[in-house]
């Protein structure tokens, strides 16, 4: 349930990650035709903050799927395992989920009133629609919904077992990779060592 939950986020996530290609272009093609021709478009500006915001709102889930939210961990990352889960636990139930779910509520009715009306951009004459990105915000806090119950479970297990389970990883922080090589180099620096000896 738990590798479920996230794949499903990590799904989300990544096809959500390709609308950073969308921005780029939209802001090159936009300072090209200002700068170069002398020509701005009128729907620039809305393409930016419309692939921006959809972008921000469906990583969320994803990123808390990788454990990638910021977090002041100065004391947190000193705690045992358990010790950590339980500061989790207490704060998912207290602080997480009554704010995913007041944006959920608050989210359904904003994105409800936008499709009735199918707004459009009040920043530039082109009226792009805005209404599918105001759908996204009920969405978001689905996915995000979802995925506190897999960190939610995960804390439990933590408890039980002394340890966190496996989640899954895009990519490695450079500090992990850093201090598993310094490993690595310590293990096979006592095996040459020993071998040395032993010849």
């Amino acid at each position: 349930m738990l590798l479920f939950i996230d794949l499903l986020s990590s799904w989300v996530g990544k096809c959500f990650g390709w609308l950073i290609l969308v921005l780029t272009f939209g802001v090159s093609y936009e300072v090209f035709m200002r700068y170069l021709l002398g020509a701005p478009t009128t729907w620039a500006f809305d393409i930016s903050y419309i692939t921006y915001g959809a972008l921000f709102l469906m990583a969320g889930a994803y990123t808390l799927s990788r454990n990638g939210h910021v977090r002041a961990d100065v004391i947190y990352r000193l705690w045992p395992p358990r010790v950590q889960a339980i500061v989790d636990l207490i704060l998912y139930i207290i602080f997480f989920f009554p704010a995913v779910i007041a944006f959920i509520w608050a989210g359904w009715n904003f994105a409800r009133m936008s499709w009735m009306f199918k707004e459009l951009s009040i920043f530039s004459p082109a009226g792009i629609p805005v209404f599918p990105l105001k759908g996204l915000i009920p969405l978001t806090g689905v996915l995000l919904f979802l995925q506190g119950i897999a960190d939610i479970i995960r804390c439990i297990v933590c408890i039980r077992d002394g340890a966190w389970p496996q989640r899954l990883h895009d990519v490695e922080e450079m500090e992990t990779a850093i201090l598993a090589e310094q490993q690595y180099q310590k293990e096979h620096a006592g095996e040459n060592a020993a071998s040395g000896k032993g010849a």
